[in-house]
C-alpha cells in the first residue's frame, strides 16, 4: 500500500521546470528551420496540391509539437496524461500525396527534436536531408522536369476519353506524366505534369482539348514556369 501511494505522489509533484531561456532559442530555431523547410517544399516539391497555401501550416505544426513535447517532458503525469488525449484526437487532414505526409513528419520531427533539446543533431539531420532533396531535384531524371500541371474535366467522359487526352497532349508537348485519373459516369477528371517550349504549342494543345466535346474544361497551374 505504501508503494502504491509513493508512486502516485511521485506522479504529482515530479515536475521539472523549464528554462525559459532555453525554450525561447529552441522556439526561435524550430520556427526557422519550418520557415526552411516550407521554401524548400515549395522549390523542390511535385504535389499536385497548392504548396504555397500547404508550406504555411509547417510553422504551426513544428512549433506545437515543440510546445507539447517541452511541456509533456517535464513530467511523467503528463507524459501518461498525452496517451489518453492522443486516443480521442485523430488527425483526419486530407492527404493527398505521400510526399504532403513526408514533409509533415518531418516537421513533426524538428518540433520533437527542439522540444527534446537536442539541438545539434536536429541542425544536422535537417541540413542533410534538406541538401538530399536539393541534389535529388538537381540531378533528377528528365521525364520529371514538367513545369505544368494540367486539369482536364468532362462531363461527357464517352466522348473525351483518357486515351483522347493523351493522344491530343503528346501531339503538342514535349513530356506528359498522368498523375491522378478520376472517372465516373457522368464525369471524367486527369491530372497532368506537362512540359511545353512554348506558349504557342500550350495554346494549341488547349484548343485541341476543347474540341473533344462542349463540356472539356483546361485547366493550367504554374508549377515550374515555362521554358
Amino acid at each position: 500500500m505504501n508503494k502504491v501511494q509513493t508512486f502516485q505522489q511521485f506522479l504529482v509533484t515530479q515536475s521539472v521546470q523549464i528554462p525559459v531561456f532555453g525554450f525561447l532559442v529552441n522556439l526561435i530555431l524550430a520556427t526557422l528551420l519550418a520557415y526552411l523547410l516550407s521554401v524548400a517544399y515549395v522549390r523542390f516539391g511535385t504535389s499536385l496540391s497548392n504548396r504555397r497555401m500547404f508550406a504555411r501550416n509547417f510553422m504551426l505544426i513544428t512549433m506545437t509539437t515543440m510546445l507539447i513535447i517541452s511541456i509533456v517532458k517535464s513530467s511523467l503525469a503528463l507524459s501518461l496524461g498525452l496517451v489518453g488525449a492522443l486516443s480521442i484526437v485523430r488527425f483526419r487532414a486530407a492527404i493527398k500525396e505521400p510526399e504532403e505526409l513526408a514533409y509533415l513528419f518531418l516537421c513533426i520531427a524538428i518540433g520533437l527534436g527542439f522540444g527534446a533539446d537536442q539541438r545539434a543533431v536536429t541542425l544536422v539531420a535537417f541540413v542533410v536531408i534538406v541538401g538530399l532533396l536539393a541534389l535529388r531535384h538537381r540531378f533528377q531524371d528528365g521525364d520529371e522536369a514538367q513545369n505544368l500541371q494540367l486539369i482536364v474535366s468532362s462531363h461527357n467522359p464517352h466522348k473525351a476519353t483518357l486515351e483522347a487526352i493523351v493522344s491530343t497532349l503528346r501531339k503538342y508537348a514535349r513530356t506528359v506524366n498522368l498523375k491522378r485519373f478520376d472517372e465516373s459516369k457522368e464525369q471524367l477528371e486527369a491530372s497532368f505534369l506537362v512540359e511545353f517550349n512554348n506558349y504557342k504549342d500550350l495554346e494549341k494543345s488547349k484548343n485541341a482539348l476543347q474540341k473533344l466535346g462542349d463540356s472539356v474544361t483546361v485547366s493550367f497551374l504554374e508549377n515550374k514556369g515555362l521554358v
